[in-house]
């Protein structure tokens, strides 16, 4: 109970924290409606970047119209919208509900007009970002106890390159809830395997593919080798990939019938391959980042649907690449350089703003963010003395990917996103077990004192007998 208790406290503080972002730092009023002609403007001062999908995306669904171009109807008007998969859909699924539920019941109750939805989308994020620190808490205690999950939630409550993404309409704090789900998962399987268990990891696995496509390594990186323990493993590998692909199959037959060129996850990857393999950010300051701006993305996009754009973009990266093969292997450094904010990480302060985040939040979140990967590698040392390997893999994971896919891709602190969670546990590991080290070096010298002065006849008298 006094765990429940503390982790509440935290949870309160973590979403008073949430709160007070998105009541200051984002109180511009969006002023547009996803979806409709009077997008003219979109978009807006308060939407950057993806956010812009996203949000536009949600309400189109919540209209009924389903997962197409949402800002067809601008540019194109009395048309009918093309089919869109530039992110994976688990966000949308999210927020589509929520869209619906303030322009129908709310909406009718209220007599409001609410807009574009972001105000709301975002409230959504501020709540399940204080679920993220409470599911924090629960995988700290799995991994190292009770004082090790509290600490692990205190740091998630607080850190800025956490909080940052519960005030964005993106993936970031979804893709962290599902990430943290799976961990948990793998980790009572590293102790504990069952069917269930390791079945229920292969279906979240899958579950985090649809929140960002390259988590889909979660798969053959944590639920398969989570499996290969007992004498029937390739039978309950086989059922930990089983989950993975009937929690994604649904998505990927639906694509496969409504694009032209294969599409599986997202159409996204032809524009993130090609805006990251041209000259650009291949050499000079840019060197690791992404650009949509000629030569690198044509100003107009190539003739076809989004999976013909992206299979167009996907040759031209494939082509570039071959070309410069001498490169690639300092890019991809660059690229993990920036992720991990080791390479010119002062470039985020002014990359980030493109996407919503001001600029005092990324330098706040680079201060925090180096005694926390400090010891975090610290927490992973002492699991590793502890040889609890498997445990320390689980968490190991997410590194791993966002490393993959940061190299294959370009650098952006926000892909972090997915290890977080493993930072914060990780650090709360190496922080609890420093403290019971310095407990355990003060309790020495008493112990010392007392051994030394019993030889001497010093010890205290014992109290007289009652008789």
């Amino acid at each position: 109970m006094k765990f429940g208790r503390a982790l509440f406290l935290i949870a309160v503080v973590a979403f008073g924290v949430r709160v007070a972002y998105v009541a200051f730092a984002k109180s511009e009023t969006c002023s547009v409606r996803a979806g409709t002609v009077e997008l003219a403007t979109y978009p807006s001062e308060c939407v950057l970047g993806d956010q812009v999908w996203y949000n536009s995306e949600a309400n189109a669904v919540a209209d009924g119209k389903g997962f197409v171009e949402p800002l067809w109807e601008v540019d194109h008007p009395g048309e009918d919208a093309p089919p869109a998969a530039d992110h994976p859909p688990l966000t949308i699924f999210v927020l589509a509900p929520v869209s619906w539920i303030v322009e129908h019941p709310l909406a009718f109750i209220a007599g409001d007009d609410f807009e574009s939805n972001v105000r709301e989308h975002r409230y959504t994020m501020v709540l399940l970002g204080t679920l993220l620190v409470v599911m924090v808490g629960f995988l700290g205690r799995r991994v190292d106890g009770d004082t090790t999950g509290l600490v692990a939630a205190g740091i998630a409550a607080l850190a800025p390159n956490i909080w940052i993404n519960d005030g964005l309409v993106m993936s970031e704090t979804i893709t962290g809830c599902v990430v943290v789900g799976a961990l948990w998962l793998g980790v009572i399987a590293a102790k504990r395997p069952s069917p269930w268990t390791i079945a229920a990891l292969g279906a979240v696995c899958g579950l985090a593919g649809l929140a960002r496509a390259e988590l889909l390594l979660f798969v053959p990186l944590l639920a398969v080798p989570m499996a290969l323990r007992r004498p029937d493993m390739v039978l309950r590998a086989l059922v930990a990939v089983g989950a993975a692909v009937i929690v994604v199959a649904p998505w990927v037959i639906y694509n496969m019938s409504r694009f032209e060129a294969r599409t599986f996850v997202s159409t996204n990857d032809g524009v993130a391959l090609a805006g990251s393999n041209c000259d650009p950010v291949y050499s000079g300051k840019g060197i690791g980042l992404t650009t949509f701006e000629p030569p690198c993305l044509d100003a107009v996009p190539p003739p076809g649907d989004q999976s013909e754009v992206a299979e167009v973009y996907r040759n031209r990266a494939r082509e570039y690449v071959e070309d410069n093969l001498s490169r690639a292997p300092i890019v991809a450094l660059a690229r993990v350089g920036r992720t991990w904010s080791l390479y010119r990480p002062l470039d985020m302060v002014e990359f980030n703003r493109g996407e919503g985040r001001e600029p005092w939040v990324t330098r706040l979140g680079l201060v925090v963010f180096y005694p926390t990967l400090v010891a975090a590698i610290a927490g992973a040392v002492v699991l590793a003395r502890r040889r609890l390997y498997r445990v320390l893999w689980v968490l190991l994971v997410p590194v791993v990917t966002v490393t993959i896919g940061a190299a294959l891709t370009y650098g952006q602190t926000r892909f972090r996103a997915a290890a977080e969670p493993t930072l914060a546990v990780l650090a709360a590991v190496a922080i609890v077990a420093l403290v019971r080290k310095l407990r355990i070096s003060r309790r020495e010298p008493l112990a010392l004192k007392t051994s030394l002065r019993e030889p001497l006849g010093l010890r205290p008298a014992p109290a007289p007998s009652p008789e």
